[in-house]
């Protein structure tokens, strides 16, 4: 269950809100490699908004870029299951700002965060921060240059954060891997040699047993 703030439960009541969607997007410099965020919305003109920030939960001041930038958005599913799900974002491919970002940087698996704003049309700024509708990350993306006559889009195809719960840990039982958690643990150390020790109990002597059956017999336990 979403838990909105009063101010826009207030105005929802009173039916006197507009409503409007912002896009921010956190690709990667192909040159540097380092992170660069870009935001647009759903509305003429540029603006600057406070957005609820998915990582913190506290209201953050961000510019957007408008002026028909941001084109569609398809329906975001509001669920409570753990499936991943998809959202499909169009844009105009002959804007400046759309076609850097998508040219210049790496959009691949990039970070997507999708809001919904709500505006008072007395005021005409935002009620309250807006609120986050999608988290996710950019699966493909579709740069259609159209022929004469014909509309072009940019498409991002997205999926949310929750396919992180589907990916495998590559990672495997070793000293590296668990010094890189904490570099004073040495418990696994000796892992890729203690398979050559051997033990001597006793009369009985060998390498030391990786199974029950033969660790019995190293120790003289019948059974």
């Amino acid at each position: 269950m979403r838990i909105l703030p009063a101010s826009i439960t207030t105005a929802l009541t009173a039916r006197q809100l507009v409503a409007r969607d912002f896009l921010w997007l956190i690709a990667r410099d192909r040159q540097t490699g380092q992170p660069q965020a870009v935001g647009f919305w759903s509305d003429v003109g540029n603006i600057a908004a406070e957005v609820v920030h998915p990582d913190t939960g506290h209201a953050d001041a961000r510019n957007f870029y408008g002026s028909g930038t941001l084109i569609s958005i398809t329906e975001i599913p509001l669920v409570s299951t753990l499936e991943a799900q998809n959202v499909t974002i169009t844009m105009s491919q002959i804007d400046e700002l759309v076609a850097q970002a998508v040219r210049l940087y790496d959009c691949k698996q990039a970070r997507v965060e999708i809001y919904r704003g709500l505006f008072s049309p007395q005021t005409r700024k935002l009620v309250s921060p807006a609120e986050l509708r999608f988290f996710g990350f950019v699966d493909t993306v579709s740069v259609k240059t159209p022929a004469e006559n014909e509309a072009g889009a940019v498409t991002f195809t997205c999926a949310s954060h929750m396919q992180e719960i589907t990916r495998s840990n590559p990672d495997t039982r070793s000293d590296a891997s668990q010094r890189q958690r904490n570099a004073n643990d040495n418990f696994y150390q000796d892992v890729a040699v203690v398979g050559e020790w051997e033990l001597f109990w006793g009369q009985v002597q060998g390498k030391i047993a990786t199974t029950g059956r033969k660790l019995s017999s190293i120790l003289g336990i019948s059974g």
